[in-house]
Parts: structure tokens; C-alpha cells; sequence
């Protein structure tokens, strides 16, 4: 087939040869990719955004080439001769042909930049894309997630949401995230929280539907001492998370914060929102307002009066719901629970804390610890141990193993100490951010401390010497040590932050 003069230059024929060459290499991935299945998340890498890169470089050579061979003409040639060239005449076959191999071509290439950029959307849109492309980075994220209740909604269902603009804003944040990682000068670890991310009735609402009521709820914990025995110790709490009747709507409980009636707002002193000095509640039914004050706060008012005011949402308690990282005694007492680590291995839980407490600077080395630590403890504490219990300590080893990998990943230096979790209150504030009894209004009326406005106690203590609520009773928290009343003077994290 003969072309135009113009075409027979090293620069068209080189993009020509470079689009052809591509094509054919998305498409034998493309091809391998049915055949075998799923590949690596590099693979989509390649055929989705950077093939179409060298496709369309390749393509825009040719024009590039033809315009400056035809300047070259031009400088060779008279004006006539030159208007006579720009001529198109479909009696001549060149011409005819570089027509109709131009119009086939820009067919295929429309039909193929169709599919590219959908199948390109979809996949930057995936989970795997978000998780594995930059593993070092996302690691921390990637196992978390994949451990949570969340675990089969995709990343971009939180994160970014439904809406072009959304997106939009979305991929302009990952062009700096992008350089940042090319670049090696990410944060370590990735900071928290995240101040652009979409508000959560935008998102969490559209599967957690607020008007959808729920009454009280069970929640049950088992965990385990640092003694000899690893002693039980149960607690089940009955969790106000809404009224005692659903048709009572959000009239009471824990989720009466998100009201359609009632509008908390407060301001953090800090980053990870972990002091809150001033809250506001306005009652939008009946117009009231009253504003609180932390009497302990040292936060001045004229900083106040400039600080950025947050409406309370869902985030604000459930700000670890598809990230939480579990802290060395959360895991620890899960796996005893299950029977992974065996709880008849005598002082199993006091010496895994002991050593999965300490700091490592690679997930090798803290692998290596866990190891050493626990077989050397029982080799020369318990040189007694059966057959049977040495096959104990390694399974207790490879558990623990799992689970400081699952939760610590010292690369990153994120851990369950980086990123805290403000449901609850028993290794972070969570919930004495604000009900810790020092929150007061102009009257001194105060933000309530007791812990019965959340859930009450109805059944607490080891297997054997366990007290049991009666009906629509509760009964009084009983610390497993014996602290006296000082669990009712501090809060919970002040000790748990770091002891067992």
C-alpha cells in the first residue's frame, strides 16, 4: 500500500512502529490476563495507563513527522509546486489510501481509547490499585483493611464516593501522593486524620442509614490477666447505642449525637482531635444553645474565637472503621480467646506483652524477638514443658507472629499507639474527650462522667466467681486488680495507654 511522500520519514515510521508494537503488547496482556486469571495489580498498571502513554506518544509522532517533512519539501520546492502538494485528490491512490488508513485508524484508536479509559477508570478506582500499587506505603492500610468489618466495600466507596467532582478532587490529591512516593518524602507514618475527606452523610450514610434505629446491644469481652494461670476475666455490657425501644427513635443513647434535632459542634486543640477544650450543643427543635468549657483547658479564649469549628459525625467516634490497628493486649487476648495462643501456657500473656510492647525497626527483627523471647522464657523458666507443651510454644509463636504483623508495621512506624481510636475510652480518651466531668457550662452544669449514660454492666469476673446483673439492673464496674476507687478518679487510658 503506498502512502504520501511526507509519511516516509524516520519520525513517523519510528511512532508508527511504536504504536504497533504497543498494541500488539496490550493486547498479549490482555490476552494473558483472560487466560490466567488475575495478575499482579502491576500488570493493570501497565496495560491501562502507561501502554496507552507510549500508544498515544507513537501516534502523535506520526503527524509530527509528516508536517516536518513537508516543510522540508517546501524549502526544496516552488510555491505552485508546494499549493499542488496540499491538493487532496481522491483520484490518486496515495492519497486515497493514507485517507482511508487514517479514517480506519482513528476508528480503531476511538474505539480503543473508549475501552482503555473505562477499563483505566475502573481500575484506578479498585481496591487493588489503592492497596498494592505502592505497597510500602499502603501496607499498614491494605492489612487493616483487610481485616475489618469493611473488608468488601472498596476503598473509593469511603474515600471518595459517588460524583464527578468528588473524583475530580480525588485524582488531583493523588498527583502530589504520587510525587511524594516517587520522591521517598511521605510522612512515616501516614497522618491522620484525614482533614479532605468527604463528609461521612455523604458517604457512611448511604449504607448506615441514620433514620434506621437501634435499640440496646449486647457486647461481650473476654479477657486475660498477667498471672501465672493467664486468669479470665468477662465482662458484658449492654451498649445504649439508641433508646431501649427502636420506636423511640434517637430520643436517648449513644447515637443521639447524630439527632437530626441536635447540632454538636466542637474545636480540637490538636491534631488527632484528641483534646476537644469548648463543645457546643444547639437544640435546632426548641433553639436552645449552650456552650461548654474544659474548666482544665489552658487553650485561651481569643484562640478559640479563631479556631475551626467541626460538626460532630459519624468519624468523630468511628474514626478507625476500616483501619484499626489493634493494640499488643487487644490481639494478644483474641488469640488466647481462640485458643491460637494457648492459655495453658503458664505466664503466656504477661510475656508476650513484655515483648511485643518493645519497639523493632523491621517486622524481621521484631519476628526474630517474638521467637527468642518466648522460646528462650520457657527453656529456662519451665525446662519441664512436655512434648505437648513445646508444641504449644510454637504455636503461641507463629500466632503472635501473625498478630504483630496484622497490627505493627514498624517500617512505617504505624501501630495502634500512631493512629488512635476514639471508640471507647480504654487505651485512648474516645469518649472522655468530652464526658469527663470537667466539660461546664456558665451554670456549672457539667457534660456527664458516668458511664451508665452509655452501657451498663450485667455480667463481670473469672469463669468461676462471675456476678450477674438481675433484669433492668446493672452492676458496679470491679476492677480484675484490686485499685480501690482510683478508677473512678482517672481515666481508663491513662493507665491502659501503655500497661497491660
Amino acid at each position: 500500500m503506498k502512502l504520501p511522500e511526507s509519511f516516509y520519514n524516520p519520525i513517523s515510521i519510528a511512532g508508527a512502529l511504536m504504536a504497533i508494537v504497543t498494541l500488539l503488547l496490550m493486547g498479549a496482556l490482555l490476552a494473558a490476563m483472560s487466560l490466567f486469571g488475575s495478575a499482579s495489580s502491576y500488570v493493570g498498571l501497565f496495560i491501562f495507563i502507561i501502554l496507552p502513554i507510549f500508544l498515544v506518544i507513537g501516534l502523535l509522532l506520526i503527524p509530527v513527522g509528516v508536517i516536518r517533512r513537508k516543510r522540508q519539501i517546501k524549502k526544496g520546492a516552488d510555491e505552485s509546486d508546494f499549493t499542488r502538494r496540499m491538493v487532496i485528490d481522491l483520484n490518486n491512490h496515495k492519497h486515497r489510501n493514507a485517507i482511508l488508513l487514517f479514517a480506519a485508524g482513528s476508528v480503531v484508536f476511538l474505539f480503543l481509547t473508549g475501552i482503555g479509559s473505562y477499563e483505566a477508570f475502573h481500575y484506578t478506582e479498585s481496591t487493588e490499585f489503592c492497596g498494592l500499587l505502592c505497597h510500602r506505603v499502603m501496607e499498614p492500610e491494605y492489612v487493616t483493611y483487610q481485616n475489618s468489618s469493611h473488608a468488601r466495600v472498596a476503598c473509593v466507596e469511603c474515600h471518595v464516593g459517588e460524583g464527578a467532582d468528588w473524583f475530580v478532587k480525588s485524582k488531583l490529591s493523588g498527583l502530589y501522593q504520587v510525587y511524594a512516593v516517587v520522591t521517598d518524602i511521605y510522612p512515616r507514618p501516614i497522618p491522620t486524620p484525614v482533614h479532605n475527606l468527604r463528609p461521612a452523610r455523604e458517604t457512611c450514610e448511604r449504607c448506615h442509614w441514620p433514620n434506621k434505629f437501634y435499640s440496646y446491644r449486647i457486647h461481650t469481652e473476654k479477657h486475660f490477666l498477667t498471672d501465672e494461670a493467664n486468669s479470665e476475666w468477662n465482662i458484658h455490657l449492654k451498649m445504649k447505642t439508641g433508646p431501649e425501644y427502636s420506636s423511640m427513635g434517637l430520643t436517648e443513647g449513644i447515637h443521639w449525637h447524630i439527632n437530626p434535632d441536635i447540632r454538636i459542634e466542637y474545636i480540637s486543640d490538636d491534631e488527632k482531635r484528641e483534646s476537644i477544650p469548648w463543645v457546643r450543643a444547639i437544640n435546632l427543635a426548641e433553639g436552645d444553645t449552650v456552650i461548654y468549657k474544659d474548666i482544665n483547658s489552658f487553650v485561651e479564649d481569643s484562640v478559640i474565637a479563631e479556631a475551626e469549628i467541626r460538626v460532630m459525625d459519624c468519624i468523630d467516634c468511628h474514626n478507625r472503621p476500616s483501619h484499626q490497628y489493634l493494640s499488643p493486649r487487644a490481639f494478644t487476648d483474641l488469640m488466647i480467646a481462640s485458643g491460637s495462643v494457648p492459655a495453658s501456657l503458664p505466664e503466656i500473656k504477661r510475656v508476650a506483652m513484655e515483648i511485643l510492647n518493645q519497639q523493632y525497626s523491621t517486622s524481621d527483627s521484631a519476628d526474630h524477638a517474638i521467637e527468642a523471647g518466648i522460646a528462650g522464657f520457657y527453656a529456662e523458666n519451665y525446662p519441664e514443658l512436655t512434648d505437648d507443651q513445646k508444641n504449644e510454644v510454637k504455636a503461641a509463636i507463629k500466632a503472635l507472629q501473625k498478630g504483630y504483623s496484622e497490627n505493627i508495621f514498624p517500617e512505617m512506624k504505624a501501630s495502634w499507639d500512631a493512629y488512635p481510636n476514639h471508640i471507647g475510652h480504654f487505651e485512648f480518651q474516645g469518649c472522655f474527650r468530652c464526658h469527663n466531668g470537667t466539660h461546664a457550662d456558665n451554670a456549672d452544669n457539667r457534660i456527664s462522667r458516668d458511664c451508665n449514660i452509655c452501657h451498663t454492666i450485667i455480667l463481670q469476673g473469672g469463669p468461676e466467681t462471675e456476678s450477674v446483673a438481675l433484669a433492668n439492673e446493672s452492676l458496679e464496674f470491679i476492677h480484675p486488680n484490686d485499685i480501690g476507687e482510683a478508677w473512678k478518679e482517672f481515666s481508663c487510658a491513662e493507665c491502659h495507654r501503655y500497661m497491660y
